[in-house]
């Protein structure tokens, strides 16, 4: 009877972990482009490797719509324009309508935090980094994000090229 209990939450595991990797690949397939405004630092790490800390330009434009201090998980809209630039809006209070491009985002003590905070990048590729001005995101209906690279100030990948470190 253990040994299928074992079994039966195994497979149980690998079903929740294969649908979560399914929907992250519909949303990389599927989802709006959206580029989001930077505001990065390159901090050090000895136990991580190397990271740029990402900030986000709407970031202080939400905390402002709040009118609070407290906890908040909510959604933003966004102005998007041709390139694909989005821009804060204002905070959504009850569902978005349709064809809304919205963000999810959360308020923890005091700081908004969207999609990710840091873009992990391997040692020594940080020059190639440094010209970061945007992340380019995916994003699908429900405010999901995902980082798909950073961009430049035209809107160009800043791809990691180990042959040019050496």
């Amino acid at each position: 009877m253990q040994k299928l209990m074992t079994i039966l939450t195994l497979v149980l595991v690998l079903i929740v972990v294969n649908f979560s990797i399914y929907n992250k690949e519909q949303l990389l397939t599927n989802g709006n482009i959206v580029y989001l405004k930077l505001a990065p630092v390159d901090p050090r790490s000895l136990m991580q490797g190397d990271y740029m800390a990402l900030r986000f330009d709407i970031a202080s434009k939400i905390s402002k719509a709040l009118s609070n201090d407290k906890n908040h998980d909510g959604l933003v809209n966004l102005n998007v324009d041709d390139s694909g630039i989005g821009t804060f809006s204002n905070v959504v209070d009850d569902k978005p309508r349709k064809g809304d491009i919205v963000v999810k985002f959360r308020k923890r003590e005091g700081r908004i935090k969207i999609a990710t905070n840091a873009y992990f990048f391997e040692e020594g590729s940080a020059s190639q980094l440094e010209g970061a001005e945007y992340g380019e995101f995916r994003v699908n209906e429900s405010g999901e994000l995902l980082l798909v690279s950073l961009v430049d100030k035209y809107l160009k990948s800043l791809s990691i090229n180990p042959e040019s470190n050496q």
